[in-house]
C-alpha cells in the first residue's frame, strides 16, 4: 500500500567516499541540532542519505561513530575558519606569541573573531549547545569530549588574558559564560538578538573591568 512506502528513496548513485562522508556528517549535524544525540536514529540518517543502515554503518561504524565524526569535522572547520579570520595559527593559545615573544593576536581580537564566526553558523552553534547540555550526563558518549574542549578553551583564553588581567583564569571564565549565555539567547530568539552587537556591548564591560583590576596592581 502507498502508506507503507518509505518516506525517502534509496539513492543508488555511487558517490566518492569523501563526498558520501560529508553528506552523512551534514545530515547528522542537522538532526542532532534538532533532536540531540539521544533522539538521533541511524535509520533517519540512512534514509536522508538514501542509504541502508548497513551502508551508513560501513562509513561510520556506529551511532557513536557518527557523533565522533560530526564533532571532529565541526572542530576542524571551526579552527580553520578562526585561523583565517585571525591570520594566525589554528589554536589561539598557540599563536598568542610570535617568534620575538610579542603577541600576534590579543584576547579581544580572538573573542570578536569567535563571536563573528558563530553568528554565521547558527546550526553549528545549536549543535554544540544541545550536545554540551546533554553531555553533562557522565554516561553521554561526548561527556569527555566537551569537558576537554571546555578546559582547552579556558586555558587558551586565560593564556591570552595574562597581558591584561591580574586574574586571567577568572576573566576567561567570565568571557566563556557571557558568550554561552548570549548565544543561547540568540538561538532562542534570533530576530530579537544581534549576537555580534550584544557581544560588543558586553565586551566593553568585561574588558573595562579587567583593565581596572590590572591597574590596581602596580608593576613590581
Amino acid at each position: 500500500m502507498a502508506d507503507d512506502a518509505p518516506p525517502y528513496r534509496r539513492d543508488r548513485r555511487r558517490m566518492p567516499a569523501a563526498e558520501r562522508r560529508r553528506q552523512i556528517i551534514e545530515v547528522t549535524t542537522r538532526l542532532i541540532s534538532e533532536r540531540g544525540f539521544w533522539g538521533l536514529s541511524t535509520q533517519d540518517v540512512a534514509d536522508r542519505c538514501g542509504l541502508t543502515v548497513q551502508g551508513l554503518l560501513h562509513h561510520v561504524g556506529s551511532k557513536e561513530g557518527l557523533l565522533a565524526s560530526v564533532l571532529e569535522q565541526s572542530e576542524t572547520e571551526d579552527a580553520l575558519q578562526l585561523a583565517t579570520q585571525l591570520g594566525a595559527g589554528v589554536n589561539p593559545a598557540d599563536s598568542a606569541a610570535g617568534s620575538a615573544g610579542q603577541p600576534m593576536v590579543d584576547l579581544r581580537q580572538v573573542c570578536a573573531a569567535i563571536v563573528s564566526r558563530n553568528a554565521t553558523q547558527p546550526e553549528i552553534v545549536r549543535l554544540q549547545a544541545v550536545l554540551a547540555a546533554e553531555s553533562l550526563e557522565p554516561r553521554h558518549p561526548a561527556h569527555g569530549y566537551f569537558l576537554a574542549r571546555h578546559r582547552r578553551a579556558l586555558a587558551g583564553l586565560a593564556e591570552l588574558a595574562k597581558t591584561i588581567s591580574a586574574q586571567p583564569q577568572s576573566l576567561a571564565r567570565q568571557i566563556l559564560a557571557t558568550m554561552d549565555g548570549l548565544q543561547l539567547q540568540w538561538l532562542r530568539d534570533p530576530d530579537s538578538v544581534d549576537l555580534v552587537k550584544e557581544w560588543t556591548a558586553a565586551s566593553e564591560v568585561i574588558f573595562g573591568q579587567a583593565g581596572q583590576q590590572t591597574s590596581a596592581f602596580p608593576p613590581e
